[in-house]
C-alpha cells in the first residue's frame, strides 16, 4: 500500500554525531518525504558496526520538537538508537529508516565496520525499508549539497517500489561537483579488504599506545560492476544488501563434504 507524505514516519540516524553536516543535509531532504524523527549520538560513533550497549544504561534526551520533526540525543551506538526509537520513542513503527549521510564512503568491505550501514541493517531486520547514504569525502568541510539530488532520487524509488524483506540499500555518492556526477549505477560490493597497520606512539607520560591506520586493497580494480569502480568513475553506487549472510553457493558443496566424511568413517 502506498504511503502518502503526510502519513509517512521516517527515522533518521547516523554515526558521525548529532551535529554532523551529513545528518543536517539528510534531515533537510527527508522532511520533503514525511515526518522526521532524528535519533543520534552527540559525538561520532564511526566504526561501531552493529555494536550494542549492554553494560551501562542508555540515556535519551529530547532536544527539539515541531509538527514535522523531533530530535533526540542518544548515548548509545547507532544500532542502539534504531532499537530504542522503534521500541520506546516512536508512536508507531516507522515507514523508513534512513542513515547518514556519512562522512566517507562505505563501499566494499567497509560496510562490515560501518555504524551508518549497521543502523540501516537494523531497520531492515525489523522489516522496515532502510537505506544508508555515504559521501566519499572524509573532510569535516565536505560539501553535501550535490548529494541532495541523489538522496531524493533513491528515496523516490523506495517510495514507489517497496524493498524486498531482508534487503536494504547501501548508497555511496562520489565527492565531486554536481555536473561531474555521471549518474547512478546499480552495483555489487567490490571484493577487497583493509590492511590494518598500527603506529606505535608514546604519550606525554612516556607510555606506549597504538594508533590504527589502514590501507584499502581493491582486489578487482578493473571490474566495472562494483561500487568501488562506480565511485572511482564519478557514479553514485547503489548496492542492495542482504541481511542473510549465508553463503548459499557453498551449502551443497559443504553438505557433500560433510556427508562424505561421515559416510567414510
Amino acid at each position: 500500500m502506498k504511503v502518502e507524505k503526510n502519513d509517512r514516519l521516517i527515522l533518521l540516524t547516523n554515526d558521525d554525531g548529532l551535529y554532523a553536516e551529513g545528518l543536517r543535509t539528510l534531515t533537510e531532504v527527508m522532511q520533503e518525504f514525511g515526518k522526521v524523527v532524528v535519533v543520534s549520538t552527540m559525538e561520532s560513533r564511526s566504526g561501531m558496526s552493529q555494536a550494542l550497549t549492554v553494560k551501562m544504561p542508555i540515556r535519551v534526551k529530547l532536544l527539539d520538537e515541531t509538527e514535522t520533526k523531533r530530535v533526540y540525543a542518544c548515548s548509545g551506538t547507532p544500532t542502539d538508537g534504531v532499537k530504542i526509537a522503534i521500541n520506546q520513542l516512536l508512536e508507531r513503527e516507522p515507514d523508513w529508516v534512513v542513515s547518514g549521510i556519512n562522512h566517507g564512503a562505505n563501499a566494499s568491505v567497509s560496510i562490515i565496520y560501518s555504524g551508518t550501514m549497521a543502523a540501516a541493517i537494523e531497520g531492515c531486520l525489523y522489516g522496515i525499508d532502510s537505506v544508508g547514504f555515504s559521501l566519499n569525502n572524509f573532510s569535516s568541510g565536505a560539501d553535501f549539497a550535490p548529494a541532495k539530488k541523489y538522496v531524493r532520487e533513491v528515496m523516490e524509488n523506495v517510495a514507489a517500489n517497496k524493498l524486498p524483506k531482508g534487503v536494504c540499500l547501501n548508497v555511496n555518492i562520489p565527492s565531486c561537483e554536481s555536473e561531474q556526477v555521471r549518474g547512478v549505477r546499480i552495483c555489487r560490493q567490490a571484493r577487497g579488504n583493509w590492511r590494518e597497520e598500527f603506529e606505535k606512539r608514546r604519550d606525554p607520560m612516556g607510555k606506549t599506545y597504538y594508533w590504527l591506520t589502514g590501507i584499502f586493497q581493491n582486489h578487482e580494480p578493473e571490474a566495472s560492476d562494483t561500487d568501488e569502480w562506480a565511485l572511482a568513475n564519478n557514479y553514485v553506487s547503489v548496492v542492495p544488501v542482504s541481511v542473510d549472510m549465508t553463503s548459499h553457493d557453498y551449502i551443497n558443496v559443504l553438505k557433500k563434504q560433510m556427508n562424505g566424511d561421515r559416510a567414510g568413517s
